[in-house]
């Protein structure tokens, strides 16, 4: 079976490497470009097509992959099924009709819950008690074929984006190669997604990173988790941004304002909330280093009473 491998970043690769490893035939990967990358801007490849390099398999890096002469590319390798994982385009029409066996989705949410590119950190942001990974069918609409197989994993209460990433690209590895032998066999029987349980979870946006101190400090808790390690939640005050890599929660009354610090040990900032007082544990000053709150304050004229910005007032 002819094989060709969509996707781009970390969350992609031991899905290739699993079809590898096993000895499936890939006979292309597509990629995105090389992006600049870091402080110094330098031009990076994608790490799925690091990967498919160390294995000598072709590599496409289409800018945008509808075009005609980028799909004859795709064609010219005359795949039977094609296996999508984070690639970050939308396939065309013609490129999802193009093998005889259809293509598949690596897809990091229990669908139809979570369509849209930032699964994994609107599972955490929102609390959830469990995640996982679908299988799927590839159709023109985002994120909307029919479940091919699924897997769920617990999401723990101190879970962050980043470890949530982790678990679900291995598990995404795992389901894949426990359902190729099915496709390949022609036994899949494929189920329809649910339109009224469908939620999305679009690509986060710079007002998403910002702390709603009118919100429960659970809910400002599982924010900040939901953006560690990227791209962080942050808050200002006096203008300045100050990023919060972590944070804990406590039930206490708040007496003041929502935003306004009510105290501060070198075991945290306390700061009013909604309903209970966030306490900020790990920050980032603009320009400096992530440090304990500690490190911060030896540095800091912050003060009780002060109250952080926000945009939401």
């Amino acid at each position: 079976m002819r094989i060709v491998f969509m996707g781009t970043p970390d969350f992609a690769v031991p899905s290739l490497h699993r079809l590898i490893k096993e000895g499936y035939q890939v006979v292309g990967v597509v990629t995105q470009p090389d992006r600049p990358k870091g402080r110094k801007q330098i031009l990076t490849p994608p790490p799925v097509k690091e990967l498919a390099l160390q294995y000598g398999i072709p590599v496409h890096q289409p800018e945008k992959i509808r075009r005609p002469e980028e799909l004859t590319i795709v064609k010219e390798w005359a795949p039977d099924l094609i296996v999508t994982a984070a690639f970050g385009q939308i396939l065309p029409k013609a490129l999802l009709e193009m093998p005889k066996l259809g293509c598949i989705n690596v897809h990091a949410s229990l669908l139809p819950k979570y369509r849209g590119g930032a699964p994994i950190h609107y599972a955490v942001i929102n609390g959830e008690k469990e995640s996982g990974v679908t299988i799927m069918y590839m159709v023109e609409a985002l994120d909307a074929g029919d479940i091919i197989s699924q897997a769920a994993i617990p999401v723990d209460e101190r879970d962050t984006v980043g470890t949530l990433y982790e678990k679900l690209r291995m598990l995404g590895a795992d389901l894949l190669a426990r359902t190729l032998p099915d496709i390949m066999a022609g036994k899949v029987k494929a189920i329809p997604q649910d339109p009224a349980q469908v939620t999305y979870a679009p690509n986060i946006k710079r007002e998403d990173e910002q702390l709603n101190f009118s919100r429960s400090a659970q809910e400002l808790y599982n924010q900040v988790r939901g953006l560690n390690p990227w791209p962080v939640a942050f808050t200002t005050l006096h203008g300045q941004v100050l990023k919060v890599w972590w944070t804990e929660w406590s039930s206490q009354d708040a007496k003041s304002l929502p935003g306004t610090i009510e105290a501060i040990t070198e075991d945290g900032i306390e700061v009013a909330t909604a309903k209970g007082r966030l306490i900020l544990k790990e920050v980032q000053p603009a320009g400096k280093r992530r440090m304990s709150v500690a490190d911060y304050l030896r540095g800091s004229s912050i003060e009780v009473g002060m109250r952080f910005e926000s945009i939401y007032e």
